[in-house]
């Protein structure tokens, strides 16, 4: 009776033990968990402002707006819970996503490095890419680098400091297209799709081969090679043919007066793009399997260049009067053309402007007054609806909508009361 009496006990105990386990579990998928609001606050907070957001809030069809607002709020050990707003999302609703897919393959590449493990390599040795298709481009030297040795890291700090197209596109070249697509969707981004470099001279079927690429040592040993990649698989827009505009200029410089066809072009939606830049922001606030493999250095170095204007960088070093502090910055400086002199606001965050499009997705801090909150935001601006042909309203629409916006988000946290104020020493970058 005694032994029946112990594995009774034993059982109950694991039972309990179990129980107190999924709790435990449950409460803290909730604390990491984003709320997501389906309500009005965004479309109403807009109306506040008539003489900044009429206009678009009287034609959202046209503009194209989307907008995702999240609210950080911390608790007593710092720990961030997010309630996020929204107004117009939808996945379905396809813009063209530009540069912002070159933050998934910053983080990828970075990825791939630690995954790979392979001694010697890292994201600083040199890179050279060959050629083996037409289209391909050979890179052996990089003239924008201290040493003229062409990096992983320094493609990165290029993409994120000025959006630089050719450091895309030997990184797209090192991630392969196949590779890049299926990483992205294991991580919980089945739509998402990187199909391009952005070089006109690619079509579609060339864009799915990648250039061979080796990486050196300085003793000039090669640590790590590979070879070129194709990807048997043609990727296209998950739902179905897009087609936008009444005309495009294609590749010849001639007029089509068909709409355009991005039914193969990259795909990325607004939440896509939010959830990346938060698991990067905050990775343990994000499920296991959206997390990229990262070391402490990779993120510090990715917080540095995503909030870096380009005056402040060393290597690569780049003059204000060609990069304004605001080149990158949409959300609260639009097109400011003065030097930023607040250093306490940083704006951690990635930008995509092409084919009228014009987006931004950020992370915004003010370290000193305690503000943290995410905004993205994406709006069409192409009145005469012809693509590719130069004419949009990037200067006169789409910058001041986004800097109005992100100062309108800014000034109500700023008002905003909050039950902890956040500890944000980890995004005070040097």
């Amino acid at each position: 009776m005694k032994t029946n009496n112990h594995i009774s006990n034993f059982f109950l105990f694991t039972i309990v033990c179990l129980l107190a386990n999924t709790l435990v579990f449950s409460q803290t998928q909730k604390k990491i968990a984003t709320k997501i609001v389906e309500d009005n606050f965004i479309e109403n907070f807009l109306k506040q402002y008539p003489e900044k957001f009429n206009t678009i809030l009287k034609y959202p069809d046209k503009y194209e707006v989307q907008i995702i607002y999240t609210q950080i709020n911390r608790d007593e050990k710092n720990i961030p819970s997010f309630r996020q707003y929204t107004y117009r999302l939808d996945p379905e609703n396809y813009f063209y996503a530009a540069s912002l897919v070159k933050l998934p393959c910053s983080a990828l590449a970075l990825e791939k490095i630690n995954n790979l493990n392979i001694p010697e390599l890292n994201k600083n040795i040199r890179m050279q890419t060959d050629s083996a298709a037409v289209c391909q481009k050979k890179v052996i030297y990089d003239a924008t680098a201290f040493k003229n040795d062409p990096t992983v890291a320094h493609y990165i700090k290029r993409m994120l400091l000025i959006s630089d197209n050719d450091a895309y596109g030997r990184i797209y070249e090192f991630l392969g297209q196949q590779y890049m697509n299926e990483e992205l969707w294991k991580k919980g981004y089945p739509d998402i799709r990187i199909t391009h470099r952005f070089d006109a001279a690619c079509n579609t079927a060339q864009n799915r081969s990648t250039n061979p690429v080796s990486f050196y040592n300085d003793q000039g040993k090669c640590v790590y090679s590979q070879t070129k990649q194709t990807n048997q698989t043609e990727l296209s827009n998950p739902f179905g043919t897009v087609k936008k505009g009444i005309g495009y200029i294609d590749k010849k410089g001639k007029l089509q007066m068909q709409p355009k066809d991005y039914t193969y072009m990259n795909n990325m939606s607004l939440q896509d793009i939010t959830e990346v830049l938060k698991s990067l922001m905050f990775p343990n606030s994000v499920e296991e399997k959206k997390r990229f493999n990262l070391t402490k250095e990779d993120y510090d170095f990715l917080y540095k260049y995503l909030s870096m204007y380009p005056r402040e960088s060393d290597d690569p070093k780049y003059k204000m009067k060609d990069f304004e502090d605001s080149y990158k910055k949409y959300f609260i400086y639009g097109t400011h053309h003065k030097k930023i002199e607040n250093d306490t606001i940083r704006i951690f965050n990635i930008v995509g402007q092409s084919y009228g499009y014009l987006s931004d997705c950020a992370y915004i801090v003010n370290t000193d007054r305690k503000i943290e909150f995410m905004l993205s935001a994406v709006i069409y601006v192409n009145e005469d609806g012809i693509i590719n042909d130069g004419k949009y309203e990037y200067k006169t629409i789409g910058f001041p909508f986004l800097a109005d916006l992100g100062n309108s988000f800014y000034i109500y946290e700023l008002k905003r009361k909050k039950e902890h104020l956040p500890d944000l020493s980890n995004f005070k970058v040097r």
